[in-house]
Protein backbone atom coordinates (compact mmCIF):
# COMPACT_ATOMS: atom_id res chain seq x y z
CA UNK A 1 0.00 0.00 0.00
CA UNK A 2 0.87 3.66 -0.72
CA UNK A 3 2.44 5.87 1.98
CA UNK A 4 0.04 8.70 2.04
CA UNK A 5 1.18 11.85 0.44
CA UNK A 6 2.05 13.85 2.95
CA UNK A 7 4.05 11.72 4.32
CA UNK A 8 5.35 10.98 0.79
CA UNK A 9 5.74 15.31 0.57
CA UNK A 10 7.63 15.40 3.68
CA UNK A 11 10.04 12.25 2.70
CA UNK A 12 10.88 13.80 -0.59
CA UNK A 13 11.17 17.75 0.82
CA UNK A 14 13.67 16.31 3.38
CA UNK A 15 15.78 14.75 0.96
CA UNK A 16 15.68 17.81 -1.64
CA UNK A 17 16.69 20.03 1.21
CA UNK A 18 19.35 17.51 3.00
CA UNK A 19 20.74 17.73 -0.81
CA UNK A 20 20.77 21.64 -1.50
CA UNK A 21 22.66 21.21 2.33
CA UNK A 22 24.81 19.11 1.08
CA UNK A 23 25.73 21.01 -2.14
CA UNK A 24 26.11 23.90 0.02
CA UNK A 25 28.57 22.82 2.50
CA UNK A 26 30.47 20.31 0.93
CA UNK A 27 31.21 21.93 -2.33
CA UNK A 28 34.83 21.81 -2.39
CA UNK A 29 34.55 18.40 -1.20
CA UNK A 30 31.89 16.79 -3.28
CA UNK A 31 33.30 19.16 -6.66
CA UNK A 32 35.50 16.89 -8.20
CA UNK A 33 32.88 13.89 -8.00
CA UNK A 34 30.31 16.26 -9.65
CA UNK A 35 32.27 17.21 -12.68
CA UNK A 36 33.63 13.70 -12.74
CA UNK A 37 30.19 12.18 -12.72
CA UNK A 38 28.88 15.26 -15.61
CA UNK A 39 32.37 14.17 -17.84
CA UNK A 40 31.27 10.39 -17.37
CA UNK A 41 27.20 11.70 -18.52
CA UNK A 42 28.71 13.07 -21.44
CA UNK A 43 31.04 10.05 -22.65
CA UNK A 44 28.85 7.58 -22.01
CA UNK A 45 26.87 7.22 -25.34
CA UNK A 46 30.32 7.10 -26.81
CA UNK A 47 31.73 4.56 -24.54
CA UNK A 48 28.05 2.37 -25.62
CA UNK A 49 29.03 3.17 -29.20
CA UNK A 50 32.31 1.53 -28.66
CA UNK A 51 31.49 -1.61 -26.83
CA UNK A 52 28.74 -2.06 -29.93
CA UNK A 53 31.73 -1.78 -32.19
CA UNK A 54 33.08 -5.10 -30.16
CA UNK A 55 35.34 -3.25 -27.31
CA UNK A 56 34.83 -4.21 -23.86
CA UNK A 57 33.76 -1.59 -20.99
CA UNK A 58 37.31 -1.56 -19.85
CA UNK A 59 38.86 -1.37 -23.35
CA UNK A 60 36.00 1.75 -24.35
CA UNK A 61 36.63 3.55 -21.25
CA UNK A 62 40.37 3.00 -21.65
CA UNK A 63 40.15 4.08 -25.32
CA UNK A 64 38.24 7.66 -24.67
CA UNK A 65 40.87 8.14 -21.43
CA UNK A 66 44.05 8.12 -23.50
CA UNK A 67 41.86 10.47 -26.57
CA UNK A 68 41.16 12.85 -23.87
CA UNK A 69 44.17 13.21 -22.27
CA UNK A 70 46.11 13.86 -25.57
CA UNK A 71 43.59 16.28 -26.31
CA UNK A 72 43.89 18.00 -22.82
CA UNK A 73 47.79 17.90 -23.50
CA UNK A 74 47.08 19.33 -26.44
CA UNK A 75 45.18 22.40 -25.78
CA UNK A 76 47.11 22.90 -22.30
CA UNK A 77 50.26 23.06 -24.80
CA UNK A 78 49.20 25.26 -27.27
CA UNK A 79 46.09 26.98 -27.09
CA UNK A 80 46.12 28.01 -23.25
CA UNK A 81 49.20 30.13 -23.23
CA UNK A 82 47.97 31.73 -26.54
CA UNK A 83 44.48 32.96 -25.25
CA UNK A 84 46.15 34.27 -21.79
CA UNK A 85 48.77 36.18 -23.83
CA UNK A 86 45.97 37.71 -26.27
CA UNK A 87 43.59 38.53 -22.95
CA UNK A 88 45.95 40.37 -21.75
CA UNK A 89 47.17 41.97 -24.94
CA UNK A 90 43.63 43.14 -25.24
CA UNK A 91 42.98 44.84 -21.57
CA UNK A 92 46.61 46.62 -21.87
CA UNK A 93 45.22 48.06 -25.79
CA UNK A 94 42.08 48.95 -24.10
CA UNK A 95 42.87 52.83 -23.23
CA UNK A 96 44.23 52.76 -27.04
CA UNK A 97 40.89 51.48 -28.35
CA UNK A 98 38.90 54.41 -26.07
CA UNK A 99 41.28 56.60 -27.15
CA UNK A 100 40.38 55.90 -30.95
CA UNK A 101 36.81 55.92 -30.07
CA UNK A 102 36.87 59.03 -28.22
CA UNK A 103 38.66 61.01 -31.72
CA UNK A 104 36.55 59.38 -33.80
CA UNK A 105 32.88 60.06 -32.11
CA UNK A 106 34.80 63.85 -31.76
CA UNK A 107 35.48 64.17 -35.17
CA UNK A 108 31.73 62.78 -35.96
CA UNK A 109 29.58 64.26 -33.83
CA UNK A 110 31.54 67.51 -32.19
CA UNK A 111 28.70 68.28 -30.42
CA UNK A 112 27.62 64.89 -28.06
CA UNK A 113 31.86 64.93 -27.36
CA UNK A 114 31.97 68.91 -25.86
CA UNK A 115 34.37 69.23 -22.92
CA UNK A 116 32.56 67.73 -19.99
CA UNK A 117 30.02 66.09 -21.17
CA UNK A 118 29.03 62.79 -20.05
CA UNK A 119 30.28 61.06 -23.16
CA UNK A 120 33.70 62.71 -23.30
CA UNK A 121 34.17 62.20 -19.19
CA UNK A 122 33.21 58.06 -19.50
CA UNK A 123 35.21 57.46 -22.57
CA UNK A 124 38.20 59.25 -20.97
CA UNK A 125 38.08 57.15 -18.18
CA UNK A 126 37.01 53.82 -19.42
CA UNK A 127 40.47 53.26 -20.83
CA UNK A 128 42.30 53.59 -17.68
CA UNK A 129 40.02 52.12 -15.32
CA UNK A 130 39.84 48.82 -18.00
CA UNK A 131 43.74 48.68 -17.95
CA UNK A 132 43.95 49.55 -13.99
CA UNK A 133 41.27 46.81 -12.72
CA UNK A 134 40.80 44.75 -15.79
CA UNK A 135 44.36 43.05 -14.93
CA UNK A 136 43.39 43.26 -11.08
CA UNK A 137 40.26 41.41 -12.23
CA UNK A 138 41.06 38.36 -14.60
CA UNK A 139 43.69 37.71 -11.62
CA UNK A 140 41.33 37.65 -9.02
CA UNK A 141 39.01 35.51 -11.11
CA UNK A 142 41.93 32.98 -11.87
CA UNK A 143 42.80 33.08 -8.30
CA UNK A 144 39.23 32.14 -6.94
CA UNK A 145 39.06 29.62 -9.77
CA UNK A 146 42.09 27.98 -8.72
CA UNK A 147 41.34 28.35 -4.83
CA UNK A 148 37.99 26.17 -5.82
CA UNK A 149 39.59 23.76 -8.68
CA UNK A 150 42.89 24.09 -7.81
CA UNK A 151 45.43 22.32 -10.31
CA UNK A 152 45.30 18.64 -8.03
CA UNK A 153 41.62 18.32 -9.01
CA UNK A 154 42.03 18.54 -12.38
CA UNK A 155 45.24 16.65 -13.10
CA UNK A 156 44.29 14.00 -11.07
CA UNK A 157 41.32 13.80 -9.12
CA UNK A 158 38.53 14.21 -11.64
CA UNK A 159 40.52 12.66 -14.52
CA UNK A 160 40.09 9.32 -11.73
CA UNK A 161 36.61 10.19 -10.85
CA UNK A 162 35.69 9.90 -14.44
CA UNK A 163 37.19 6.97 -15.39
CA UNK A 164 35.50 5.00 -12.69
CA UNK A 165 32.43 6.35 -12.93
CA UNK A 166 32.23 5.87 -16.93
CA UNK A 167 33.59 1.92 -15.99
CA UNK A 168 30.65 1.37 -13.96
CA UNK A 169 27.77 3.82 -15.37
CA UNK A 170 25.70 0.97 -16.74
CA UNK A 171 25.99 -0.95 -13.04
CA UNK A 172 25.16 2.50 -11.07
CA UNK A 173 22.16 2.89 -13.27
CA UNK A 174 21.17 -1.06 -12.47
CA UNK A 175 21.54 -0.53 -8.76
CA UNK A 176 20.04 2.86 -8.39
CA UNK A 177 16.86 1.87 -10.81
CA UNK A 178 16.38 -1.14 -7.49
CA UNK A 179 16.44 0.89 -5.08
CA UNK A 180 12.93 3.05 -6.53
CA UNK A 181 10.07 3.01 -4.18
CA UNK A 182 8.16 -0.29 -5.85
CA UNK A 183 4.93 1.51 -5.92
CA UNK A 184 5.87 4.47 -7.98
CA UNK A 185 8.77 2.86 -10.14
CA UNK A 186 7.26 3.03 -13.56
CA UNK A 187 6.20 6.89 -12.90
CA UNK A 188 10.03 8.02 -11.78
CA UNK A 189 12.00 5.93 -14.36
CA UNK A 190 9.65 7.61 -17.14
CA UNK A 191 10.71 11.14 -15.13
CA UNK A 192 14.05 9.77 -15.54
CA UNK A 193 13.79 9.49 -19.23
CA UNK A 194 12.26 12.95 -19.78
CA UNK A 195 15.32 14.22 -18.00
CA UNK A 196 17.56 11.68 -19.82
CA UNK A 197 16.31 12.98 -22.79
CA UNK A 198 16.53 17.25 -22.01
CA UNK A 199 19.84 16.35 -20.64
CA UNK A 200 21.32 14.67 -23.77
CA UNK A 201 19.56 17.20 -25.83
CA UNK A 202 20.23 19.92 -24.34
CA UNK A 203 23.65 19.25 -22.37
CA UNK A 204 25.45 16.73 -24.45
CA UNK A 205 24.42 18.50 -27.30
CA UNK A 206 25.00 22.17 -26.36
CA UNK A 207 27.88 22.19 -25.02
CA UNK A 208 29.37 20.02 -28.64
CA UNK A 209 27.79 23.08 -30.11
CA UNK A 210 29.54 25.30 -28.11
CA UNK A 211 33.41 23.45 -28.54
CA UNK A 212 32.82 23.41 -32.25
CA UNK A 213 31.69 27.44 -32.71
CA UNK A 214 34.08 28.70 -30.43
CA UNK A 215 36.32 26.54 -32.63
CA UNK A 216 35.53 27.80 -35.68
CA UNK A 217 34.76 31.32 -35.00
CA UNK A 218 38.63 31.38 -32.93
CA UNK A 219 40.18 29.72 -36.17
CA UNK A 220 38.33 32.02 -38.75
CA UNK A 221 39.41 35.09 -36.77
CA UNK A 222 42.73 34.12 -36.44
CA UNK A 223 43.20 33.43 -40.18
CA UNK A 224 41.40 36.59 -41.37
CA UNK A 225 44.14 38.27 -39.47
CA UNK A 226 42.21 39.85 -36.26
CA UNK A 227 44.46 40.18 -33.35
CA UNK A 228 42.06 38.96 -30.31
CA UNK A 229 40.90 36.38 -32.35
CA UNK A 230 41.28 34.06 -29.94
CA UNK A 231 39.33 35.83 -27.28
CA UNK A 232 36.31 37.30 -29.31
CA UNK A 233 36.37 33.62 -30.85
CA UNK A 234 36.14 31.91 -27.36
CA UNK A 235 34.09 34.01 -25.33
CA UNK A 236 31.57 33.85 -28.74
CA UNK A 237 31.87 29.76 -28.37
CA UNK A 238 31.40 29.93 -24.62
CA UNK A 239 27.85 31.89 -24.71
CA UNK A 240 26.03 29.80 -27.53
CA UNK A 241 24.48 27.80 -25.04
CA UNK A 242 21.91 30.97 -24.51
CA UNK A 243 20.67 31.46 -28.14
CA UNK A 244 21.61 34.72 -29.73
CA UNK A 245 23.50 36.13 -26.90
CA UNK A 246 26.91 33.91 -27.79
CA UNK A 247 26.39 35.49 -31.48
CA UNK A 248 26.13 39.26 -30.67
CA UNK A 249 28.35 39.64 -27.92
CA UNK A 250 30.86 37.80 -29.66
CA UNK A 251 29.82 39.59 -33.61
CA UNK A 252 30.18 42.88 -31.24
CA UNK A 253 33.31 42.68 -29.58
CA UNK A 254 35.08 41.22 -32.65
CA UNK A 255 33.76 43.85 -35.25
CA UNK A 256 34.74 46.42 -32.83
CA UNK A 257 38.29 45.91 -32.48
CA UNK A 258 38.16 44.99 -36.31
CA UNK A 259 37.06 48.57 -37.07
CA UNK A 260 40.00 49.42 -34.21
CA UNK A 261 42.27 47.22 -36.48
CA UNK A 262 41.06 47.22 -39.51
CA UNK A 263 39.93 51.16 -39.90
CA UNK A 264 39.62 51.95 -43.90
CA UNK A 265 40.02 48.15 -44.76
CA UNK A 266 36.62 47.68 -45.22
CA UNK A 267 37.52 44.18 -46.55
CA UNK A 268 38.67 42.43 -43.85
CA UNK A 269 36.08 44.16 -41.80
CA UNK A 270 33.40 42.67 -44.00
CA UNK A 271 34.95 39.15 -43.62
CA UNK A 272 35.25 39.53 -39.88
CA UNK A 273 31.57 40.13 -39.92
CA UNK A 274 31.07 37.65 -42.56
CA UNK A 275 32.35 35.05 -40.57
CA UNK A 276 29.82 35.29 -37.68
CA UNK A 277 26.91 35.65 -40.65
CA UNK A 278 28.47 32.33 -41.41
CA UNK A 279 28.83 30.94 -37.94
CA UNK A 280 25.14 31.36 -37.18
CA UNK A 281 23.98 30.29 -40.53
CA UNK A 282 26.09 26.75 -39.99
CA UNK A 283 24.92 26.48 -36.43
CA UNK A 284 21.02 27.37 -37.31
CA UNK A 285 20.90 25.51 -40.18
CA UNK A 286 23.19 22.21 -39.39
CA UNK A 287 25.25 22.09 -36.52
CA UNK A 288 22.08 22.48 -33.78
CA UNK A 289 19.78 20.86 -35.65
CA UNK A 290 22.02 17.77 -35.90
CA UNK A 291 23.61 17.47 -32.30
CA UNK A 292 20.59 18.96 -30.48
CA UNK A 293 17.75 18.45 -32.49
CA UNK A 294 14.21 19.73 -31.78
CA UNK A 295 13.63 21.88 -28.42
CA UNK A 296 14.19 20.66 -25.24
CA UNK A 297 11.81 23.12 -23.78
CA UNK A 298 14.65 25.03 -22.06
CA UNK A 299 14.18 28.49 -22.44
CA UNK A 300 16.95 30.96 -22.25
CA UNK A 301 15.64 33.21 -19.24
CA UNK A 302 15.09 30.09 -17.46
CA UNK A 303 18.86 29.43 -17.95
CA UNK A 304 20.10 33.08 -17.04
CA UNK A 305 17.86 32.67 -13.99
CA UNK A 306 19.38 29.35 -13.21
CA UNK A 307 22.67 30.41 -13.34
CA UNK A 308 22.17 33.45 -11.18
CA UNK A 309 20.67 32.11 -8.56
CA UNK A 310 22.63 28.61 -8.31
CA UNK A 311 25.83 30.85 -8.80
CA UNK A 312 24.59 33.40 -5.97
CA UNK A 313 23.77 30.58 -3.28
CA UNK A 314 26.18 28.38 -4.40
CA UNK A 315 29.30 29.79 -6.03
CA UNK A 316 31.15 28.37 -8.65
CA UNK A 317 29.46 24.72 -7.99
CA UNK A 318 26.57 26.65 -8.37
CA UNK A 319 27.10 27.19 -11.74
CA UNK A 320 28.13 24.20 -12.78
CA UNK A 321 24.91 22.19 -12.04
CA UNK A 322 22.61 25.31 -12.45
CA UNK A 323 21.48 23.97 -16.41
CA UNK A 324 21.40 20.44 -15.59
CA UNK A 325 18.93 21.04 -12.08
CA UNK A 326 17.10 23.81 -14.51
CA UNK A 327 16.41 20.88 -16.62
CA UNK A 328 15.25 18.53 -13.80
CA UNK A 329 13.12 21.20 -12.50
CA UNK A 330 11.82 21.70 -15.59
CA UNK A 331 10.58 18.13 -16.69
CA UNK A 332 9.27 17.55 -13.04
CA UNK A 333 7.07 21.14 -13.59
CA UNK A 334 5.99 19.86 -16.46
CA UNK A 335 5.14 16.63 -14.85
CA UNK A 336 2.85 17.97 -11.89
CA UNK A 337 1.20 20.41 -14.47
CA UNK A 338 0.25 17.05 -16.87
CA UNK A 339 -1.26 15.38 -13.34
CA UNK A 340 -2.94 18.91 -12.33
CA UNK A 341 -4.55 19.69 -16.23
CA UNK A 342 -5.74 15.76 -16.06
CA UNK A 343 -6.94 15.58 -12.41
CA UNK A 344 -10.18 17.10 -10.54
CA UNK A 345 -9.00 20.22 -9.39
CA UNK A 346 -8.44 21.43 -12.79
CA UNK A 347 -11.45 19.23 -14.67
CA UNK A 348 -13.73 19.55 -12.04
CA UNK A 349 -16.11 17.10 -10.53
CA UNK A 350 -18.54 17.69 -13.73
CA UNK A 351 -15.94 17.19 -15.97
CA UNK A 352 -16.14 20.23 -17.48
CA UNK A 353 -13.37 22.22 -18.10
CA UNK A 354 -11.86 19.35 -19.78
CA UNK A 355 -10.97 21.06 -23.07
CA UNK A 356 -9.33 24.15 -24.22
CA UNK A 357 -11.46 27.45 -23.64
CA UNK A 358 -12.03 28.14 -27.23
CA UNK A 359 -13.44 24.58 -26.95
CA UNK A 360 -15.55 25.18 -24.21
CA UNK A 361 -16.77 28.29 -25.41
CA UNK A 362 -17.69 26.67 -28.87
CA UNK A 363 -19.57 24.03 -26.37
CA UNK A 364 -21.48 26.70 -24.55
CA UNK A 365 -22.25 28.36 -27.69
Amino acid sequence: MSLPVRQQVVYWGAAIALSGLALWGLGDVILPFIMGGAIAYFLDPLADRLERLGLTRVAATATIAVVATLAFVVVSLAVLPMLMRQLTQLVASAPDIAARLQSFLTTTFPSMMEQGSVINETLATLGETVKARGGELAQTLLSSAMSVVNAVIFIVVVPVVTFYMLLDWDRMVAKIDGWLPRDHVETIRQIARDIDKVLSGFVRGQVSVCLLLGAFYSIALMLAGLKFGLVAGSIAGALTFIPYVGAIIGGVLSIGLALFQFWGDWVSIGIVAGIFAAGQFLEGNIITPKLVGTSVGLHPLWLLFALSAFGTVFGFLGMLVAVPVAAVIGVVARFFLDQYLGGRLYIGITGRGSGTPQEENEHEA
